[in-house]
């Protein structure tokens, strides 16, 4: 999976509002926050990514 790049320059993590970055895995196609407090992994589903704090999980 990959996002088109002008998408990927305006997304950001709706917890610290940091950039996000694609996960590079295809199986599991995850958007990763930049921020070094948060980190937190988002979601891709069909291709759109699920942007909800809630649906989010922490680094392993």
């Amino acid at each position: 999976m990959t996002l088109e790049p002008f998408l990927l320059e305006i997304l950001v993590c709706p917890s610290c509002h940091a950039a996000l970055r694609e996960s590079g895995e295809a199986e599991q196609p995850e958007l990763i926050c930049t921020g070094a407090d948060c980190g937190l992994v988002y979601p891709v589903r069909d291709g759109i990514p699920v942007l909800l704090v809630d649906e989010a999980r922490r680094p392993a």
